[in-house]
């Protein structure tokens, strides 16, 4: 969907920093689900049941999931989707109100979800929380697993854009569609190059670019273009520091350069063509010279 913001891994690493301390330690004194949507393949009252009396160990992350790591080895797998977010002490109830977690120490936590894409999964074991993960999310940037070489040994063969490989989640574990055009631009490849035609020189360069766009991310506290808040309701900047994102018309920054506004794979997509030249056609072979050569 063109257009949409979806807290990409910069945002929920935010959220998580900023609610831990809110958190770990503490337990759910009470809790409220009111929509039915935001627990798949439960009911609402038996997620609220199960973590009534639930005491917060850790709060993790892994590419868009926040994980609430609970004492008797249960895991809650939070996904927030396009319009989901989590306030601590509202001042008032706010509207699209979909769950309420009271803690155990007097403050109340509140997940608020216009579109209501966001859903909780509940998992019995560490053994099935990584399972569950693992069959969705590819390596995650900042860790050993994430380098150049993973990047090129998984894009081998592929045709597809690399934007489109950037945004694909069983490749790269956090990355959406701001960072992707930032990174790109970083790294100074086009987003309709192919996949599997980059050299790893060329992966070398758009790894760190990635790493380098995600981490200027989580320094502003991630973007709000739409619906990201803080817990505390306040906004992200890093929309203030968008190098070619949203930026259509705009100089680019690097080159001056008008940046352009594309469209791949379905989702809106912001590029100096300067800095990341278009990649050239491929050339078809002239007709009849098929099969010429020596016998």
């Amino acid at each position: 969907m063109i257009g949409l913001q979806m807290p990409e891994l910069p945002e929920v690493e935010t959220i998580r920093r900023q609610l831990a301390p809110h958190v770990e330690g503490r337990r759910f004194e009470r809790v409220e689900i009111r929509d039915p949507r935001f627990t798949p393949g439960v009911a609402p009252e038996w997620l609220a049941a199960a973590l009534t009396g639930a005491r917060v160990q850790r709060l993790g992350r892994r590419g868009k999931y926040l994980i609430w790591e609970l004492d008797g080895d249960r895991h809650l797998l939070v996904h927030l989707r396009m319009t989901g977010t989590l306030l601590v002490d509202a001042r008032s109830e706010p509207a699209h109100t979909r769950a309420r977690f009271e803690l155990d120490d007097g403050h109340l936590l509140t997940y608020v979800d216009p579109r209501r894409f966001g859903n909780a999964q509940l998992m019995a074991s560490v053994q099935a929380r990584d399972q569950y993960l693992g069959a969705r999310l590819g390596a995650e940037p900042f860790t050993p697993q994430f380098t150049p070489e993973y990047l090129r040994a998984q894009a081998r063969g592929r045709r597809a854009p690399v934007k489109a490989f950037i945004l694909d989640q069983r490749q790269i574990a956090g990355v959406g569609n701001i960072y992707a055009d930032e990174a790109l631009h970083r790294g100074g490849v086009h987003p309709l190059r192919p996949a599997g035609s980059l050299t790893l020189a060329q992966w070398r360069r758009l790894h760190a670019a990635i790493e380098a766009s995600l981490a200027a991310g989580i320094d502003a506290k991630g973007a709000s273009i739409d619906d990201f808040r803080h817990v505390d309701g306040a906004r992200g900047s890093f929309q203030d520091r968008f190098l070619v994102h949203t930026r259509a018309g705009e100089p680019c920054p690097t080159c001056g350069r008008l940046i352009v506004k594309l469209v791949v794979g379905g989702r809106g997509t912001y590029v100096c063509e300067r800095c990341q030249p278009r990649p050239r056609p491929r050339r078809r072979p002239a007709a009849g010279s098929l099969g010429r050569g020596r016998c």
